[in-house]
């Protein structure tokens, strides 16, 4: 039988954290969740854009549960503070789905000083995951997910020496490394998670190719033609965001879903989500441990799986 979002299991009494949940993805996968009973923190930009996108979820289903918390992923301070406001109203988080960002724009640096989509597709997302950690770690069958996408193929893992991309700056390779380093950090997170017997699993998930504002984003900050392609494309052939999110609601919800794994459409744009291969040769221990370290430099979040578990247990 084919997974749909019937078969989320009942998520009352649950707390889920979704990051960019104003708009696309993110918004369905808030959506989904809240349907099924779940409190879920829509973790969004600004309120100007994430005040209707709850409303809109509390019109589709009434009694919703859902919180509004300011967080901009180009901003160490500002994920610093979601987290620590996130942590402190609720001691017990459930599921993490690390879903915002970018893709293929010009070369920014956020104000700590990082390249753009490095930071917001990764960077941020490594740092509130390690905030919310203890909180995850009192679930008794926490997740954290973390979206990934076919242009990984293109990255290469980060190098320590030059994180920011000074030299050679490519919207799409920039993208890609990005994207694979979502892959990087679910497999080693989760190799980490496991051999400290934490009750915690990290999954990843491919959306496929979604119509989304992503690739309007992309065609408005750089108006090339591979961003005016992507975006003209995804118009006319993508998936609808609801099928697009069926990935990371699986890797969320599927309590038979295997920690490290990878979830995608079984054929990009169509199809029930499945397990997938990674099929990338960038997902070796020295690469992970590599973008481990960078992340903890960068962001100055230090992220000692182990010791964190270590306090959890003798809490």
């Amino acid at each position: 039988m084919a997974w749909t979002t019937d078969d989320i299991p009942e998520l009352t009494g649950r707390t889920a954290v979704v990051t960019g949940a104003n708009g696309g993805l993110g918004f369905e996968t808030a959506r989904a969740l809240a349907r099924r009973g779940a409190h879920v923190v829509m973790a969004v930009r600004n309120l100007e854009r994430g005040e209707p996108a709850r409303d809109a979820i509390i019109r589709d289903t009434p009694g919703a549960s859902l919180e509004l918390v300011v967080l901009d992923l180009a901003s160490l301070a500002s994920v610093r503070e979601a987290g620590a406001t996130i942590a402190a109203a609720h001691p017990i988080v459930d599921i993490l789905v690390n879903n915002a960002g970018v893709m293929g724009i010009p070369y920014r640096r956020t104000t700590d000083g990082q390249e753009m989509q490095f930071a917001v597709n990764h960077l941020g997302h490594f740092a509130l995951t390690a905030l919310l950690m203890p909180s995850m770690l009192r679930s008794d069958a926490g997740r954290v997910v973390s979206v990934t996408s076919t242009p990984r193929f293109l990255g290469r893992t980060v190098d320590p020496h030059d994180p920011s991309t000074e030299k050679g700056y490519g919207p799409w390779r920039a993208y890609g490394r990005a994207k694979l380093a979502a892959a990087q950090f679910t497999v080693e997170l989760d190799r980490r998670l496991a051999t400290a017997g934490a009750p915690v699993r990290a999954l990843a998930a491919d959306p496929g190719f979604a119509r989304t504002d992503l690739q309007a984003n992309s065609a408005r900050q750089k108006p090339g033609l591979s961003q005016r392609f992507f975006d003209a494309s995804v118009r006319r052939v993508g998936s609808t965001p609801e099928r697009g999110a069926l990935p990371q609601l699986r890797a969320a919800t599927d309590p038979r879903a295997s920690g490290g794994a990878l979830y995608a459409l079984r054929f990009v744009m169509r199809g029930a989500p499945v397990r997938f291969p990674y099929l990338s040769p960038f997902l070796g221990e020295k690469s992970r441990a590599t973008l481990w370290t960078v992340s903890e430099r960068e962001t100055g979040v230090p992220f000692d799986v182990g010791e964190m578990v270590r306090r959890a247990q003798r809490a």
